[in-house]
């Protein structure tokens, strides 16, 4: 009989679903020598039958060997030789049905797994080959045949081979395979279990022990190490307070024993410095009893403060009656802007219509006077050329010049007969103000200027006072500033009312005009005096001179007044009429010097309006002044056109000069020099004079020009030489008086000498005293 192979047995696992694991004792040990190295037949799935057991087998897990190549096969079967146990102890041995059975088995087994590995490794079958058949002997037919004879005879003993195995049966005949081993049955007959056996209550009850065990353990373990570590730091520190408790115990008795030294002698007691301890400890004592009760004080004042504050919240007004105070201010507002959003196109019209007349008015005036001058001086130079022929006969001029000529003389006779009625005799032609329209220009002013103030009228005539009453809005404001002052002023109102009130006072400027001299001053306008009378009655401290609704006038000023003043002097304001520049001087001077504030705005508005005042000046200077220069023989009469002519145009030059130091105060000292004393004084007036004979004439103007020179220009009582600018004009003085003083004109060389002394000229009068010999005039000097 050939060989039976060996074979490998191993243990099975927990879960392992067999039904040998299930109801027998885990198989005896392997002897020694008996477990052989894992030949092909273990390495992949056994063909045919084999198959069918590896099915009905459990499955194993997988291992790093790969797929298919990590299951574990298990035989049921007993190597020869080992002594199964029975119930009685006893050894039976197998049969050898059985063994030969098993051996065809393995043999199929090995030769289909052969094949496998054949076809997907053929170069390594050869090699297996060799080895497997060093290891197992191949039965031959015969034995191959009689064991499957002997199969087939156990299971003719049944006419069927059951399908509807269980699990208990097949139990049953494993049992029996103990007796019988031919009547094991079949690979085909065992149950195939395609899952994992569940486990019963018993195996899950010592799982779930196990694990708990387990856990319980390392927990204990964690436990016990931790009271391991505790119990060592515990010792450290008793180590340590024990070393600290020998320290200190070491110290207290070192200090004892020092304490107790009689060795050691003390410094003597002494009352003084024990005395000043004790009183540096009460100084502080008292300091700090004196904070404590400056903090008493004022947690006391504290206490006080709060509850004034609650009793006022609780005497204020309700919210629901700001609410409503609130809602019906906004309602009020927004009808008034809408109100004078309405009417603002209506108030531009009719100020542009006003605007235009009077500019109209003053360009009628302008080109008049340039017009006569222009007529009257060509006629003048007309009969100076045909004086200079001594041709005779009539001169020939056309009907617009003697028109205009006529003209001019009529309005001159008109103002002399005026002058002589009122009593005024001392006065020089070419002062006046050549400003008269015919009867027919002035009816058509004064209808067109009518129309205009109708529909100024009209303006808010269909509007409720509280929207158009500069008084009943104001008022408004007022009460919610007494009623609610935080919430007033926390909306920044001071700066809305200006702009609210801005169309209203353009309405009540409409017929206001600063160039007439009879024209309402701004103190007596509605406006003004509602504003004054809602910054007096203020809540805010009357000390605050930054308060915000103090400075709502001079807001009103600068954004309403000054921009239409702006205009009147850009346009309308004619400098050679002093009238015009007086009236114009007057409200400038209480718009910029009582009502002026540092803000920014208001200054830029300022300087505006000072710029516009020198640019015009400067204008009329250029276009305005003519002084002509005749020859002396043509002057020397009084009573000729030509020395008329040139009179009346000096006059007219020393006219402005004098309108233009009006702005004393209000310009620029520097700008004012340059204007009146360069540009006109010694450009035009100084050479019209040395032109001049001098004489009484000529010293009677020379102290109007002095007189018109600022007094606050000489106040320093030091100075010794006049300005600058003057030296043109006082050398012209000291010529005159040389000239005069050789004359029989005694009395206009000391006219001289205090003009000279009133320009602060004093070094010049000096010397042309001591020059004549003036003796009597050292004493207008001394004086000074």
């Amino acid at each position: 009989m050939a060989q039976r192979p060996k074979r490998t047995f191993r243990q099975r696992r927990a879960d392992s679903s067999d039904s040998d694991a299930a109801e027998e004792p885990s198989a005896e040990p392997v002897a020694p020598g008996e477990q052989a190295a894992p030949g092909p037949a273990e390495e992949g799935s056994p063909p045919g039958g084999g198959r069918a057991e590896a099915a009905g087998r459990p499955l194993r897990g997988r291992g790093p060997r790969g797929r298919g190549r990590g299951l574990v096969w298990a035989s049921s079967r007993r190597p020869p030789g080992a002594t199964p146990r029975a119930d009685g102890g006893s050894d039976v041995p197998e049969s050898k049905t059985a063994d030969l059975s098993t051996d065809e088995e393995n043999v199929t087994h090995h030769s289909s797994e052969s094949k496998d590995d054949q076809s997907s490794s053929p170069d390594s079958s050869s090699s297996l080959e060799e080895e497997f058949l060093s290891i197992v002997n191949i039965p031959d037919e015969a034995f191959i045949q009689a064991a499957r004879r002997k199969r087939e005879l156990a299971r003719a003993q049944e006419d069927y081979i059951s399908l509807d195995v269980k699990h208990a049966s097949i139990s049953g005949v494993t049992k029996h395979s103990d007796e019988d081993p031919e009547s094991e049955p079949d690979d085909h007959e065992k149950r195939i279990l395609f899952t994992h056996k569940p486990y019963t209550l018993r195996q899950r009850m010592a799982e779930e022990t196990t694990t708990r065990n387990e856990e319980t353990s390392e927990e204990s373990q964690e436990d016990e190490n931790q009271d391991i570590w505790e119990q060592q730091q515990m010792r450290k520190a008793v180590k340590i307070t024990e070393g600290r408790d020998i320290d200190l115990s070491l110290g207290s008795e070192s200090q004892t024993v020092k304490k107790f030294d009689t060795s050691i002698s003390f410094p003597p007691v002494n009352l003084e410095i024990i005395k000043k301890q004790l009183n540096t400890r009460l100084t502080l004592l008292q300091d700090t009893h004196r904070s404590h009760l400056r903090e008493y004080e004022k947690y006391i004042q504290d206490i006080k403060s709060a509850k004034s504050t609650i009793q006022n919240l609780e005497n204020s007004s309700n919210q629901a009656l700001n609410f409503k105070f609130y809602k019906s201010m906004k309602i009020y507002v927004e009808n008034l802007i809408d109100c004078l959003n309405e009417k603002i196109i209506s108030i531009q019209e009719i100020e542009s219509s006003m605007h235009a007349l009077l500019l109209k008015q003053a360009m009628t005036f302008l080109k008049r006077r340039q017009d006569e001058l222009k007529h009257e001086s060509t006629y003048l130079q007309q009969i100076s050329r045909k004086a200079e022929t001594s041709t005779n006969g009539s001169l020939a001029i056309d009907e617009k010049t003697q028109w205009i000529l006529e003209e001019i003389e009529s309005r001159r006779a008109r103002r002399r007969q005026a002058r002589e009625l009122s009593g005024n005799c001392d006065h020089q032609d070419g002062t006046s103000s050549d400003d008269e329209l015919s009867s027919s220009d002035t009816t058509d002013f004064q209808k067109s200027q009518g129309v205009i103030l109708q529909d100024h009228k009209k303006i808010f005539e269909d509007v409720h006072d509280d929207f158009c009453n500069i008084q009943n809005i104001l008022l408004k404001f007022q009460q919610w500033r007494e009623k609610i002052p935080d919430s007033y002023y926390e909306a920044f109102i001071s700066l809305c009312i200006p702009k609210l009130l801005n169309p209203l006072i353009r309405v009540q400027l409409i017929d206001w005009n600063p160039l007439k001299f009879d024209s309402i001053g701004l103190k007596q306008m509605p406006w003004f005096t509602s504003i004054e009378e809602f910054m007096n009655s203020s809540v805010e401290d009357s000390k605050k001179q930054d308060s915000s609704d103090k400075k709502i006038l001079s807001v009103v000023i600068n954004k309403t007044v000054i921009p239409r003043l702006t205009d009147f002097v850009e346009f309308i304001w004619d400098p050679l009429s002093t009238s015009q520049t007086t009236s114009l001087i007057m409200h400038c001077r209480m718009i910029l010097e009582d009502h002026s504030t540092c803000e920014n705005e208001v200054s830029k508005g300022k300087q505006d309006l000072l710029k516009s005042i020198v640019s015009r000046i400067k204008n009329t200077i250029e276009d305005d002044v003519f002084i002509p220069l005749y020859p002396k023989s043509a002057v020397e009469n009084k009573i000729s056109p030509h020395s008329k002519f040139q009179e009346r145009q000096f006059w007219s030059g020393l006219k402005l000069f004098g309108n233009i130091l009006l702005w004393n105060g209000l310009l620029p000292g520097d700008t004012l020099q340059e204007l009146g004393l360069g540009k006109l004084l010694n450009r035009y007036l100084i050479i019209a004079l040395l032109n001049a004979t001098p004489g009484p004439d000529t010293v009677k103007k020379c102290n109007q020009i002095a007189a018109y020179l600022p007094e606050k220009w000489f106040e320093n009582s030091a100075m010794r030489t006049s300005i600058p600018q003057l030296e043109s004009f006082i050398q012209f003085l000291l010529q005159s008086a040389h000239k005069l003083s050789r004359s029989e004109f005694r009395d206009e060389v000391k006219e001289i000498i205090l003009i000279l002394v009133k320009i602060r000229a004093l070094n010049q009068a000096e010397s042309f005293i001591e020059e004549y010999h003036l003796d009597h005039l050292k004493s207008v000097i001394k004086e000074l």
